[in-house]
């Protein structure tokens, strides 16, 4: 199992508009951040996308992505979904399969009206499924458990994904997280991996600061811990720095703690 980080960033994005900060002005690209998405590609072949953002046009193709089997969503914000007819391409042999919790497929079906009423001919349009995501979904070898969590007052998703054979993997992706419910640690259990967004180091209402993400994970017992979804506020380094100390502060077990960037590849 292959996981891509296309997007590591906020709502915003880094550079953010009309900003001159040091992080917006970097020269590291690892400091340039488009909106949080993550490809997973399975050993059999299989292809999914969680959220589709604004730039996910860009994010496919820098990424070499083709076709997809389906596409997963954590929640409706326009971050995490604005790019969705960009699936267009990819969904020209059959439909698309998009799986959400109710609320945010409502979102879909508002947003994107026109992908399911009858339209003039010609533009296009994505031929997309509303798959309301009650129990785990299987695509291939890849089985995708989602996991309720809040976003503030926001009842959203994240996604556990275990491939299956052999020598059984799983990874949790966490993104745009506030809180996690008891009954979702159960779901989560103990993964090889897990993702989770961390805003920036002061606190938020919405979002888990990269302490509070950190700690997430060496509560679930990841082997990896990845912070994501991350503000202007500080650099990939000053980041990677400030994991360094959590480690050395918390003696956290876990081997790999540090932030993604767009592009970098988790095994």
């Amino acid at each position: 199992m292959r996981l891509m980080i296309l997007g590591s960033g906020t709502s915003y994005g880094v550079p953010v508009i009309g900003c001159s900060c040091a992080v917006c002005r970097s020269a590291d690209t690892r400091d340039r951040r488009t909106r949080s998405s993550l490809y997973i590609e399975g050993g059999a072949g299989e292809r999914v996308v969680i959220d589709t953002g604004p730039e996910f046009r860009l994010q496919a193709l820098g990424a070499g992505i083709t076709g997809l089997d389906c596409v997963l969503l954590t929640h409706a914000h326009a971050d995490h979904l604005h790019g969705l007819d960009d699936v267009r391409p990819l969904c020209r042999e059959r439909p698309l399969a998009v799986y959400g919790n109710r609320q945010t497929l409502d979102e879909v079906r508002e947003r994107f009206s026109y992908a399911f009423r009858e339209t003039q001919k010609g533009g296009g349009k994505p031929r997309i499924v509303p798959c309301e995501a009650r129990e785990p979904v299987r695509i291939g070898a890849l089985l995708f458990t989602p996991v309720p969590v809040r976003h503030g007052d926001l009842e959203i998703l994240g996604w556990k994904v275990r491939e299956e054979g052999g020598a059984a993997r799983e990874a949790v992706y966490l993104t745009d997280t506030s809180l996690i419910p008891e009954p979702s640690f159960r779901l989560i259990g103990q993964p090889d991996v897990a993702v989770i967004g961390g805003l920036r180091a002061l606190a938020h209402e919405t979002h888990f600061s990269f302490e509070e993400a950190l700690q997430t994970g060496v509560r679930i017992g990841a082997r990896e811990i990845y912070l994501t979804h991350i503000c202007h506020d500080h650099s990939h380094e000053e980041i990677t720095a400030l994991c360094r100390r959590f480690r050395a502060r918390t003696a956290c077990p876990a081997e790999r703690v540090e932030p993604v960037y767009d592009g970098c590849v988790i095994r």
